[in-house]
């Protein structure tokens, strides 16, 4: 995607972006996704950072981490010794933009800064998870970059706390929150891919079409709407978990104060009122136990649900117990909220300085304490123990301003197996997948039958924060286990990938595949020149030879297979739109089409952008394919044109496999590869042609696939090219399909390529 730069040109002692492009995905530089910036840096070309006064004792204090950059060096400290020694802005730029994204809580640490053939003119490129995020940071490293020079500041000032909280409201409403993301960096671990479906907000598509499940935080698409609605409805819940012997607090909605208090009188005091549909713990009161709180404490928790529950009050403390797929993963215990009275301040204000004070507490999913409020909750807590805001508590004396108000310290290891059971068994009786349980007992490591204590609510869509970031303990694996719970068996979620680059044929290779996809039974998506498939159906008659298209095909869940054409201007420009494939085809490389445009001036950089191709190519292999368990998809492969000298070495940097094709049996490159030995490209597979017989080659075993001459006059077609053949073949190969599949998808293809022939481009036909 291509940015275009709101910089007025240069000033004398300025720099201005040209061209910013996003590479959301696998792309000429990393892995990962970038922002590529064209920065011209005019005459501060003329002043490295050594020869400008005062440059290394700002930026070094403005910004003390970048201590941690190591640079060139490879040693801590490296950045800063090379500013010292004498570096230029675009180098500064990358790793000041890097800095400004850690502080800010945004990880990612890649960059590189280039000189283009044109003086004063750079590639900046920098890790950047979300595109507006990177995009703002890039503009703030500029600023404070510039400030730190101070050629036209008597004293150079920078307000680097005002940049960060920029990027940390960014970060805030643009990215995934810390529950979402330990469980999307639990999937990377897996090397399972994740598509985010939202632009804000923390949907996630964790795998690819038919294999992939949704995450909403903690809710799956396994989380029932009607699971749910049981567990918003505290009462209906209650009476499930009662009728399966799960013990619960005896309690009934009631309609008015006065109905309330009849309802605490029956049940016996102290009671908690609470709302009947309420969430996060608002509206709740415990261990009421006159008139006065019970009638109050309904008027508040009617405004926070349709109706209200009057309960037993169960003595105790609260406990939180995360359960994933049938098992307790972890248990937080509640903490109350106290006050120490220093003989002169009001409670308030002690709320402010000794509570609200602690680092932990704040209003971001950062923290794992809530900032306490002086609301009706902390006011009825005070009155109980007959205080209000601005008592003077005695000094050293203690007073109580929130029950329970977080479940903040980890107890995990120290359940009872039986009230993990009974946790477990709850929220089966409600049919959550993933429920957060509310138990209140004295000690969570006796059962619950010795100390009557009982399950108080069962929650969809828990909180995870308190078990990856609890106030005390340890962290819990919370994300790890829910990505077990969806991908069972080691599973990845991927469903097979075909791409193909070069610059020829691509169209006719990728619908080759295709169809032999589609011919061993699976429903298969072609993004290509020619338009966007599933199976034989069109759906976009657009050039679909893009980031976006693929991206469809692979977020559609009745797909099985995926197949895609990819463009040069599109892996230069966008990056792929997936981290692996199963195979990658190369044909071969012709440089002319690709010289002059968009800076490109040497086969060095056409060689760096299609290679992308082979270096996503799968290093593993050997587990069950996720829709026909009978097949066992073997290593990546890459296809490569044998008789094209750049594509031999490229050969070298694939982590798979790499099959051979040739009009040629008898090239060097053909022979070698098929020999067997210990080197990296020997002893392996070709396909080629003798004798116009198309063979399958396995070191020195030659397989007769087809003629060539006969499967030509059968179907008519005399317009696909052999070498276009072989690569599909190789595909059809490397996947483990049989030689009678792949015979019979060359006779169908050929048949269905007479009636509707290819039509080639330059750059992306």
């Amino acid at each position: 995607m291509l940015i275009q730069s709101d910089f007025p040109a240069c000033s004398k002692k300025d720099f201005r972006f040209l061209e910013i492009r996003y590479l959301n995905g696998p792309n000429t530089w990393t892995y990962n996704p970038v922002l590529e910036a064209i920065v011209d840096i005019g005459e501060l070309e003329d002043y490295p950072s050594d020869t400008i006064p005062g440059f290394y004792e700002r930026l070094s204090a403005w910004l003390p981490s970048l201590i941690e950059h190591r640079c060139s060096y490879g040693e801590r400290g490296g950045f800063l010794r090379r500013i010292r020694e004498g570096t230029w802005p675009c180098h500064i730029l990358e790793h000041v933009t890097l800095e400004l994204q850690n502080l800010a809580g945004m990880r990612g640490g890649f960059g590189r800064a280039r000189e283009t053939t044109e003086r004063g003119v750079y590639k900046v490129v920098v890790s950047a998870w979300h595109e507006e995020i990177t995009l703002k940071a890039l503009y703030l490293a500029r600023e404070l970059v510039l400030a730190a020079m101070g050629f036209d500041q008597e004293q150079p000032v920078y307000d680097v706390e005002n940049a960060i909280e920029q990027l940390r409201d960014m970060i805030d409403s643009l990215w995934i929150g810390p529950s979402t993301a330990c469980i999307v960096d639990a999937a990377a671990a897996r090397n399972i891919p994740f598509i985010r479906l939202l632009d804000k907000g923390n949907l996630i598509q964790l795998g690819q079409g038919a294999c992939s499940r949704y995450i909403w935080t903690a809710e799956t698409d396994r989380t029932t709407a009607i699971a749910e609605s049981i567990s918003r409805d505290k009462e209906l819940t209650k009476s499930l978990l009662r009728a399966c012997g799960i013990p619960v607090p005896e309690g009934r909605v009631v309609t008015d104060p006065a109905d309330a208090w009849l309802a605490a009188e029956d049940i016996g005091l102290p009671v908690v009122v609470k709302p009947s549909d309420g969430n996060h713990g608002r509206g709740v009161f415990i261990e009421l136990g006159t008139r006065e709180e019970i009638e109050s404490a309904f008027s508040i928790a009617q405004q926070e649900g349709s109706d209200v529950l009057v309960e037993r009050y169960i003595p105790g403390i609260e406990h939180r117990l995360l359960i994933v797929g049938g098992r307790v993963i972890a248990v937080a215990r509640g903490d109350s909220a106290l006050v120490t009275g220093d003989g002169v301040s009001t409670i308030a204000e002690l709320i402010e300085n000794q509570v609200n004070a602690d680092p932990r507490r704040g209003t971001t999913e950062n923290h794992p304490l809530n900032l306490v409020k002086l609301d009706d909750a902390v006011k009825m807590e005070l009155t109980h123990q007959g205080c209000t805001c601005d008592s003077i508590p005695p000094a050293d004396s203690k007073v109580r301003v929130q029950r329970n108000g977080n479940h903040a310290i980890d107890v995990t290891d120290s359940i009872h197996p039986a009230t993990a059971d009974l946790a477990t068994l709850a929220a089966r009786v409600v049919g959550l997948d993933i429920a957060g349980i509310d138990l209140v007992v004295e000690d969570i490591s006796r059962p619950l039958a010795e100390q009557e204590g009982a399950i108080v609510e069962v929650n969809a869509g828990p909180g995870l924060l308190m078990h990856i970031k609890p106030a005390i303990g340890k962290p819990q694996p919370v994300g790890e286990a829910i990505i077990n719970h969806l991908f069972p068996d080691q599973n990845q979620g991927r469903i097979p990938v075909v791409g193909v680059t070069g610059s020829h044929g691509k169209t006719t290779i990728a619908r080759l595949v295709a169809y032999l996809f589609m011919l061993a039974g699976k429903r298969t998506g072609l993004a290509c020149s020619n338009g966007l498939y599933l199976d034989h159906k069109k759906i976009d008659y657009n050039d679909c030879a893009n980031h976006k298209s693929a991206r469809r095909i692979l977020m559609n869940r009745t797909v099985e297979a995926a197949v895609f054409e990819n463009g040069f201007n599109s892996m230069l420009e966008e990056g792929l739109a997936y981290d692996s494939c199963q195979v990658g085809i190369v044909t071969r490389i012709e440089p002319a089409q690709y010289i002059g445009y968009r800076g490109i001036e040497t086969p060095e950089q056409i060689f760096k952008v299609l290679r992308t191709q082979v270096d996503v190519v799968s290093p593993t292999g050997g587990k069950k394919d996720d829709i026909l368990p009978e097949v066992t998809l073997p290593i990546g492969t890459a296809i490569l044109d044998a008789g094209d000298p750049a594509l031999i070495q490229m050969a070298d940097l694939c982590h798979g496999e790499v099959i051979y094709i040739s009009h040629n049996p008898e090239l060097p490159a053909m022979n070698t590869h098929r020999q067997e030995g210990t080197g990296p490209t020997r002893g392996k597979r070709a396909v080629t042609v003798r004798n116009w017989e198309i063979l399958l080659i396995d070191g020195s075993v030659e397989t007769p696939l087809v003629r060539l001459d006969k499967l030509r006059a059968e179907t008519g077609n005399h317009i696909v090219e052999t070498i276009h053949l072989l690569a599909g073949v190789g595909a059809g190969w490397a996947l483990g399909m049989s030689p009678d599949l792949i015979k019979t998808g060359l006779t169908a293809f050929l048949q269905d390529q007479e009636d509707h022939p290819p039509v080639y481009q330059t750059l992306e036909g």
